[in-house]
């Protein structure tokens, strides 16, 4: 008897574990689908990249020039885009529709972060099952549902915009700061500054205008769902250009080095002016625009905060980049280049992250922290740091550009947020293109008023056609769909971002044929030992008189006999430049490799000291009474420096 009772309750005990174990069995089953997809879904964009990667290389061997990378990129993004919309699939979503409670608080226009799904305690469904426990489900917002048939590969094939912002894009910006062609880019300082903050404001006010008037005269179901802001935003994200096709066949051509700095700069700058002037836009909106008209006081407060944002950013970045300047410098961490190779980076990605939790703008900090590390970091680093930090970021650089634009291939098909509207894609084309016209030509030509030598009329129509939009314009489209008018946004920004690098980008070469601009006069690469070769006319550059010269000056003297110094481990020492009284901090910020070292070593081998000190109008000795009045010779023997210095 006794056994029996044991038999019968190991029994019991064993059918309730099964029973339990029977419901993990299948949540373990759920989540190895998902995983699966997920890696399906990761296998496709590899598989994407790969065959990009072979196709570009068959391109260069066979010396085609009439089709780009990225080009490449969303042409196979568009063509698996449409494999996986209709072979279809037999993974679809379950689904359960919840209604919310009557007389809840729940406001349609900011939907809630989280649904939690209750199940309350209740007796088993079938006869012999145990009962279902009391259980409370959370599930996160992801935002409207268009399509509610969308499969699980249509769904794992897009990603969380956040994506975009956190992981995609620093890495590109970064690296367009890092390699940026210094020499040439602050010779054409005047001209990068005005098309890129100027020109990028202009450009978004007209084609905000231009598009609010256009879509006054559509349907009245489109045209309800826009306001003057919202086409203003549009013209923000629209505005900023990424002509990396065209700069490739420039770079393989050897096109003028002024244009390559000018269209290059205007591009990296624009994307760092277009996202802080959308976020001041949303500001605007949520801030000052209570009955969404117009309001002074809310201007000048956007005005502000374009000004702020932007300057606080930068200064984040800069800071940054000096900080692991000063770490490179009095540390013995190039001991160990992987680890100062890691440090680099993760204190260049702290830029971002720093600039993004401080509310501020990211891309701007880790832009300008790339171009500090290049001018200060870089020359602290040990050769093979160098050589890792450049080579890193120029695949990460690759890898993330061409991964964007496969994805807007891709989403194209997949993304379930698209609105079609042709009337608002032709406005969008017709005033994108009368933006960027905007953009160049009335600036070029007060430009010319003080420039010498004046921009040409074929470089101006140049710089119109480099006007090709790319991943920023897709990120800040991407970021936010809730609304018809977002979602009628992003399908016109992706359709022009795909026709501009396929069109604009294939026909580049035909353009520099067809505008006469002369190619083969020599190469657009900085050399990182070699002195600089001045190849353009005295006085070049945006020369705008004595006054202009003069700040330059002002900024090559302060740079080269205060900053380097500081920063890195160029001559003249500051015990030799600095004032008197401040003799101690200067022992203790020289090192000993700053007293033994020759006078010319670090100017022959930066690749970047050409910044207003090496110009031929400019004198490459600067009087340090110029920067510190009344300063007296402090300099001192290198028998004096103790191991402090070191």
């Amino acid at each position: 008897m006794n056994r029996n009772v044991v038999f019968t309750f190991f029994l019991f005990c064993f059918v309730t574990i099964c029973r339990g174990s029977g419901t993990d069995i299948a949540l373990d089953a759920k989540a190895t689908l998902l995983h699966r997809i997920d890696s399906l879904n990761l296998l496709i964009y590899t598989c994407l990249l790969t065959l990009t990667v072979l196709t570009i290389w068959v391109f260069k061997h066979r010396r085609v020039s009439w089709l780009h990378e990225t080009g490449l990129a969303v042409i196979y993004g568009l063509i698996v885009g449409a494999i996986i919309r209709y072979a279809g699939s037999t993974n679809h979503i379950t689904h359960i529709n919840v209604n919310p409670e009557p007389g809840t608080t729940y406001n349609l226009s900011v939907p809630p972060d989280m649904l939690r799904f209750h199940f309350p305690a209740s007796l088993p469904i079938t006869p012999g099952d145990s009962p279902i426990a009391n259980k409370t489900y959370a599930y996160s917002f992801r935002g409207e549902i268009v399509n509610v048939e969308q499969n699980e590969i249509d769904l794992k094939a897009t990603f969380d915009p956040e994506i975009f912002f956190n992981i995609i894009l620093p890495p590109i910006i970064f690296h367009a700061g890092y390699c940026l062609k210094r020499k040439y880019f602050f010779r054409n300082l005047g001209a990068i500054l005005t098309f890129a903050m100027v020109g990028t404001a202009l450009s978004a006010l007209v084609i905000g205008a231009l598009m609010y008037g256009c879509v006054q005269l559509m349907p009245a179901s489109l045209a309800s769902s826009f306001t003057f802001l919202d086409t203003l935003y549009f013209g923000a994200l629209i505005s900023p250009t990424d002509p990396l096709t065209v700069l490739a066949i420039f770079s393989q051509l050897k096109v003028d080095v002024n244009l390559y700095a000018m269209i290059f700069g205007e591009s990296v700058l624009n994307d760092a002016v277009a996202l802080v002037l959308s976020g001041a836009i949303q500001n605007y909106e949520t801030r000052y625009s209570h009955d969404g008209g117009f309001e002074i006081s809310g201007f000048l407060g956007a005005i502000g905060d374009f000004i702020g944002i932007f300057s606080l950013s930068l200064l984040v970045g800069a800071l940054m980049g000096c900080l692991t300047a000063l770490m490179t410098k009095f540390t013995h961490v190039r001991d160990w280049p992987l680890l100062e190779s890691a440090l680099f980076v993760l204190m260049s990605y702290a830029a971002f992250l720093i600039a993004e939790v401080c509310e501020l703008t990211g891309v701007v900090a880790v832009l300008f922290c790339g171009i500090c590390q290049a001018h200060y970091t870089y020359n602290n680093l040990s050769s093979d740091s160098r050589n890792r930090t450049k080579q890193l970021f120029e695949l990460l650089n690759f890898l993330a550009e061409n991964f964007i634009f496969t994805y807007i291939g891709v989403s194209m098909f997949t993304f379930p947020k698209h609105h079609f509207d042709p009337w608002f894609i032709i406005a969008g084309f017709i005033t994108s293109m009368l933006g960027r016209a905007v953009n160049i030509y009335p600036l070029s030509f007060l430009l010319n008023l003080g420039r010498k030598p004046p921009i040409p009329v074929n470089f101006q129509h140049m710089l119109f056609f480099s006007g090709l939009r790319g991943a920023m314009s897709f990120a800040l489209a991407i970021r936010n769909t809730v609304s018809e008018a977002r979602q009628a946004m992003l399908t016109t920004t992706s359709l022009i971002v795909i026709a501009t690098v396929v069109l604009q980008g294939g026909a580049a070469t035909h353009a520099l044929d067809y505008l006469r601009i002369p190619t083969g006069e020599g190469s657009n690469e900085e050399s990182e030992a070699l002195p600089y070769r001045d190849d353009t006319p005295r006085g070049g550059g945006d020369a705008g008189g004595g006054q202009k010269a003069r700040l330059a000056r002002v900024w090559g003297a302060l740079d080269s006999r205060l900053l380097k110094p500081l920063l890195t481990h160029a001559r003249p020492p500051l015990t030799e430049t600095l004032p008197a009284f401040m003799r101690p901090v200067a022992r203790l910020l020289t090192t000993t490799h700053q007293y033994t070292q020759g006078d010319n070593t670090l100017r022959r081998t930066d690749s970047d000291s050409d910044l207003c000190i090496d110009d031929p109008q400019i004198p490459s000795s600067i009087d340090p009474q110029q920067l510190w009045p009344g300063l007296v010779d402090t300099r001192i023997s290198v028998e004096g420096i103790t191991g402090s210095n070191i």
